[in-house]
């Protein structure tokens, strides 16, 4: 008896290496299981297992260290990175195709429209159709301008979108047709759904400016943000020589960009022939007559530029600018296409401001070469050189100045100095028939824009003319922050 009870630690023992034995190859094997489904979710894009996220030790915390730690505890164990966002399940109403119209920047702000539209009544959306038929003929596709991949990755939790319509609808013509410009969302609830159920398959042959800029609901404002700021990122090429072009105007310290909108295209269907001679005025005339789809053909240019709706000339932006304060020595980077009249044109601003650099000073001729028949890759350098600018002066309000803005105030209140032109040329005027001394014109100039610099404001909302409130994507106020709309509402009770 006393030899059995002598043998029972001895046998405990056993039992007990045999368990630890079993122990650790559940706790390996539980191990391997795990890795193999993460590398089996990475490589057939499935939405990852939840993983514990650590959380910052207080609200707003700028040091990070808790989140720190967390990161560098994952790299030194070995865990996946997070997760990428799970597709939304949802069933599809169908199928929406989009033909974009008009230059880089007013398809921009269209393809986020319709990213929310597709969202709004569960659609399946094909990559978006760029213009190829407008003034400037660029041939780019969507994948040419804008990396597809991110663009489709990054809104998967949000919409479906794919590069083409499946075989089954290849035989299929689709329905045509364009939305009633600055509609609410219902609009598209109780008109545009019922068609796509019906048709399976629809295009919007225009989608410029079909979307509200007020009124809609807040998660589809969200929406129409997150396309613009996170999902619609340039190719890694375009990316690349902007980023290029920016270190080598941050080398000599801060720089202004200079949107000078005074182009051939913009001269003839706006109309604007201030400072034109008589046969450039004649020039531009014809080119307005020779596209049938411009309907406004017979224009007064003076009474456009006496309404403020005509960008400023080079020389008037010239006085504007020095009467704004800015030095001689101001580093000044003109974002714009190939200026109306050449060097003559620029001659006084280069003269007053000589330390002014463009694409083709920044960048070698191979680097240009496979850019300069494609205007919507060359502007979209010049968007990406505007968005990181120190200063954005933009000589008139067309669809990269409201956009840029608008970028540039999602970023943080970026300067951007939204000149009053109406008023400016009353001014420029009087200036120049010495009606008015330089030293009352500098001073009328800086108090005219004390508040027209992007500080945090709500976009003016008029009800029925959606064309002269706000545009949305100038201030997409509903995406700026709790922070900003409290100083908003501050600089509001100042008032």
């Amino acid at each position: 008896m006393a030899k059995q009870k002598a043998s029972l630690p001895v046998i405990r023992r056993r039992v007990g290496g045999a368990g630890l034995l079993r122990w650790a190859v559940r706790v390996a094997s539980s191990i391997l299981l795990w890795t193999a489904l993460l590398q089996l979710s990475t490589f057939f894009g499935l939405p990852r297992l939840p993983l514990r996220a650590a959380r910052p030790s207080c609200p707003g915390n700028r040091n990070g260290s808790a989140t720190a730690s967390a990161v560098a505890s994952d790299e030194v164990l070995g865990l996946a990175p997070p997760a990428p966002p799970a597709r939304r399940p949802y069933r599809s109403n169908g199928y929406l195709l989009i033909s974009c119209n008009g230059g880089l920047n007013q398809m921009r702000a269209a393809i986020c429209d319709m990213v929310t539209v597709a969202r709004y009544l569960n659609l399946t959306m094909v990559v978006p159709e760029l213009d190829k038929q407008s003034f400037w003929a660029d041939p780019s596709d969507f994948g040419d301008i804008f990396d597809v991949d991110h663009f489709i990755y990054s809104l998967r939790d949000e919409v479906k979108i794919i590069r083409e319509l499946p075989r089954k609808f290849s035989g299929k013509v689709p329905l045509s047709m364009q939305p009633v410009s600055w509609s609410s969302e219902k609009y598209y609830l109780r008109q545009i759904l019922p068609l796509v159920r019906k048709h399976k398959v629809i295009r919007f042959s225009r989608t410029d400016s079909r979307l509200a800029n007020n009124g809609l609901p807040l998660r589809l404002q969200k929406l129409r943000c997150h396309v613009n700021y996170n999902a619609l990122r340039f190719t890694p090429s375009i990316e690349a020589l902007g980023n290029k072009m920016i270190s080598s105007l941050r080398k000599t310290g801060s720089f202004v960009v200079l949107h000078l909108r005074y182009e051939m295209d913009m001269l003839a269907f706006s109309g604007c022939t201030h400072g034109c001679s008589d046969q450039e005025t004649a020039e531009l005339t014809r080119m307005r007559y020779a596209y049938p789809w411009w309907k406004e053909k017979e224009i007064d240019s003076e009474k456009k530029r006496l309404e403020g709706l005509c960008p400023l000339t080079p020389g008037e932006t010239t006085l504007v600018l020095k009467a704004l304060g800015f030095p001689r020595d101001t580093r000044i980077y003109i974002a714009s296409g190939e200026i109306y009249g050449g060097e003559k044109r620029l001659a006084a601003l280069k003269t007053e401001f000589p330390n002014i650099v463009c694409k083709e000073m920044l960048l070698s001729d191979d680097e240009l070469r496979l850019f300069k028949k494609h205007s919507t890759q060359m502007a979209a350098l010049d968007y990406l050189v505007s968005v990181a600018s120190d200063v954005f002066v933009p000589s008139n309000d067309g669809n990269m100045a409201k956009v840029v803005e608008g970028h540039r105030r999602f970023m943080g209140f970026h300067r951007t100095i939204q000149l009053d032109r109406k008023k400016l040329v009353e001014l420029i005027d009087l200036l120049e028939d010495q009606e008015l001394p330089w030293d009352e014109f500098c001073i009328a100039v800086k108090e005219l824009h004390e508040g027209r610099m992007s500080q945090p404001t709500r976009r003016k909302v008029i009800a029925g003319q959606p064309k002269e409130e706000d545009y949305f994507y100038a201030n997409p106020y509903e995406c700026l922050g709790p922070a900003t709309k409290r100083k908003e509402k501050l600089k509001h009770t100042e008032t």
